[in-house]
């Protein structure tokens, strides 16, 4: 067991240990509290892994950067040696990754990227003094709890003023602005 340890604890596979203890940390969150983590698409994208849970992603990719860390370090001697088996980890983590990762995109949804019509059935603040057929704006929050303030536009003559609340019931995509109507919430 004092070897399995002083391998464990040697480097490289002493970087990838502690990255391993945080995986697992962050799953037993998961587990026990509904934690996620979320990084921007164009993340994965940019290392070919597009199209799956960023946490599984990365587990797996830390998962196997450490067993090929581990198994290297018990192979060779020195650190240039261990310098390659790093190397050899990172790029081995990354092509079994996307090896096992491949078939499993059939069986997942595909993630929607965010579009203006998103907004679309959300309510929103006027910020304008007035909200006419030519001029108007308002402040959305998104489902990710983000604000915006966008272009809005009426199709009546409401008294919609700053500060009080309407409904998005449209996108006009040729002139880039929302369609609202009067709301009140109670």
């Amino acid at each position: 067991m004092g070897d399995f340890v002083g391998t464990a604890l040697g480097f490289p596979a002493v970087l990838f240990s502690f990255m391993l203890v945080v995986v697992i940390a962050y799953w037993v969150l998961v587990l026990l509290g509904g934690l996620g983590l979320d990084l921007p698409d164009d993340f994965l994208s940019g290392i070919g892994l597009r199209g799956l849970p960023a946490g599984v992603v990365l587990s797996l990719m830390v998962a196997i950067a450490w067993f090929v860390s581990l198994v290297g370090v018990t192979l060779v001697d020195g650190t240039p040696a261990r310098i390659g088996v790093l190397l050899v980890a990172l790029l081995a983590a990354w092509l079994l990754t996307r090896l096992l990762a491949l078939p499993f995109r059939r069986f997942l949804p595909p993630i929607a990227a965010p579009s203006r019509n998103d907004f679309v059935g959300r309510m929103c603040v006027i910020r304008t003094g007035r909200v006419g057929r030519d001029f108007g704006q308002a402040e959305v929050t998104a489902e990710d709890g983000s604000s915006a303030v966008i272009q809005v536009r009426q199709t009546g003559e409401d008294d919609l003023r700053a500060g009080s609340s309407a409904l998005i019931f449209g996108y006009d995509p040729e002139g880039e602005f929302f369609w609202v109507m009067p709301y009140e919430m109670h």
